[in-house]
């Protein structure tokens, strides 16, 4: 797929991106999602020229134009993020337009995916600020899930595995009191067991734990002190981050095992 069409979905993305950002400061908050954005510091309402994804922060240098108060990398990260994703997956799928250029299929699994990655930038913006994965956003992911499962032909077992994916999760959760995992993981988990089925799933929960223990790992070797073996590091970006490889890269538990089969070989 060429450049100049994949432009198009990245600044969508973007824009929702930045609409994103607001779902997320403002969530279980009371506040409208339709009011007006301002400085949190000196409360100025931004402009036009303000909100542009990305670039107004780069512009700005990252600070407020009036207080001069830091600006959260919050905004561009998640604006970024969302464009990146919305690229991704016009890439993933164009190969679907270019055989069922006649069908309405493509378009419908496109809008899918599309709001299906919104929701999980969403879940990880708000699960690294505020430590805690929102029902309503990772219920929506579930639901969608489902539906996706349903009309592509998932059998029993796809749907059978994702409920043992999430039990385990919800296992891990309840045996140490809610210390080494949250309840809200284990429904995450459900939703991606869901989209992703037996093996994808599989692959981007062990994918999770192994960028989970890296970055774990360089947690403790870079802030050393700042750390500590207690320290409370949110898992839904490291789920859906598997997620994200899993599904653009095509890994399955196939792909899992013929690495290890690899590291064999070497040894």
């Amino acid at each position: 797929m060429e450049f100049w069409l994949l432009l198009p979905f990245f600044l969508l993305g973007t824009v929702i991106g930045s609409f994103l950002n607001v779902v997320v400061l403002r969530y279980n908050t009371g506040r409208s999602l339709a009011g007006r954005s301002g400085c949190f510091s000196c409360g100025k309402k931004l402009v036009w020229y303000e909100l542009i994804p990305v670039l107004s922060y780069l512009v700005q240098g990252g600070k407020c134009r009036k207080c001069g108060s830091k600006i959260s990398t919050q905004y561009p990260l998640v604006e970024l993020g969302t464009g990146i994703l919305f690229a991704l997956t016009a890439c993933e799928l164009w190969p679907l337009f270019e055989t069922n250029s006649t069908s309405i299929i493509p378009v419908l699994s496109l809008m899918f995916y599309l709001v299906t990655w919104s929701i999980l930038m969403a879940i990880i913006a708000y699960d690294i600020r505020h430590k805690i994965i929102p029902d309503g956003l990772v219920y929506t992911f579930i639901g969608l899930a489902f539906v996706y499962a349903v009309f592509t032909g998932a059998t029993a077992w796809w749907v059978g595995a994702a409920v043992l994916m999430a039990a385990f999760f919800a296992a891990l959760w309840f045996f140490s009191g809610g210390e080494w995992m949250g309840f809200g993981d284990a429904k995450l988990a459900l939703g991606i067991g869901l989209l992703l089925g037996p093996s994808g799933g599989l692959a981007a929960l062990i994918l999770a734990f192994w960028i989970g223990a890296l970055f774990g790992i360089s947690l403790l070797l870079i802030r050393g002190r700042y750390a500590t073996m207690k320290t409370e590091v949110p898992f839904a970006p490291f789920l859906i981050l598997g997620t994200v490889l899993a599904f653009f890269a095509h890994i399955d538990m196939q792909g899992i095992l013929s690495l290890f089969s690899f590291i064999d070989v070497l040894y």
